[in-house]
């Protein structure tokens, strides 16, 4: 499975394969390569990355300096937001990663905006209109009309004090694997072949390295992920009054209005121990 996605990736990166992208440098590959680990089955690519991360950077080490990722081919019991659970069956990308990102809070983008934009980049170079649905969700148009789920991110930051170490980040990407309602898979817009596991997932790793890549650029993320903001047309409710969205924080909070007055949304938001 690694050897496929690796040979992938390497082949998306060659210059007659890449579409560019004005205005966003798509990055040529992370500043140290990956470290890849593969798995048939488990039960969650993110307990799994706890285990490998405890083995590699115990707790009185300091920031990452190499990007890891964990793919499995198929979850048991994968999670997503708030301990939901998330369907992750054989001929999707299941992936768990840890990604080196600036130490300094103030300097660094939200990681869940920075990966959401480069998988959106990744999919609108497939010819595929991504919206962003916040906090953690990617859109496509199912035949129906309507939006539907075809992505989803899991970001946490590890912190020691107020440095980071680290920003973690679980992905599921609909590929050949049932949906349920609401949701879409990419087999639907792009054919057995185009959603073929291991072509996405390596699309999945290049997501996650322009993410790397515009870590210390927050407002250029912000930027870029408020352009793919989905808006609904219905009013949010909350705390009884309607409110509608305006954009986005550069620490990824959503910020609404209502009237005269606003207020910002935040994420629940992981930043682990």
């Amino acid at each position: 499975m690694i050897g496929r996605i690796v040979a992938e990736r390497r082949r998306l990166l060659r210059p007659a394969a890449r579409v560019p992208q004005p205005g966003t440098g798509l990055p040529p590959a992370p500043l140290s390569p990956w470290r890849l680990r593969g798995l048939a089955v488990c039960a969650s690519t993110e307990s799994e990355l706890d285990r490998w991360l405890a083995q590699l950077l115990p707790a009185s080490s300091g920031a990452l300096r190499q990007p890891l990722a964990l793919l499995a081919v198929h979850q048991r019991f994968g999670h997503g937001q708030q301990g939901r659970p998330w369907l992750a069956p054989r001929g999707g990308v299941w992936l768990s990663a840890a990604l080196p990102w600036p130490e300094d809070p103030a300097e660094a983008a939200a990681p869940g905006l920075a990966v959401a934009v480069g998988l959106a980049l990744q999919l609108e170079q497939l010819g595929l209109p991504v919206r962003l649905k916040w906090p953690n969700d990617l859109l496509l148009e199912g035949p129906d009309g309507r939006l539907a789920k075809v992505a989803g991110l899991l970001p946490r930051l590890r912190l020691r004090g107020k440095r980071i170490r680290w920003a973690r980040l679980g992905v599921g990407l609909n590929g050949l694997n049932p949906v349920p309602a609401g949701a879409i898979n990419l087999r639907r817009c792009l054919g057995t072949r185009g959603a073929d596991p291991a072509r996405l997932a390596a699309r999945v790793l290049l997501a996650l390295e322009w993410a790397i890549a515009a870590a210390g650029r927050p407002e250029q993320v912000r930027a870029l992920a408020e352009q793919r903001l989905h808006r609904a047309a219905e009013p949010l409710r909350l705390d009884g009054e309607d409110w509608r969205p305006l954009g986005l924080e550069r620490d990824g909070g959503l910020r609404l209005q209502c009237g005269t007055r606003q207020r910002v949304l935040q994420r629940c938001f992981d930043l682990g121990p």
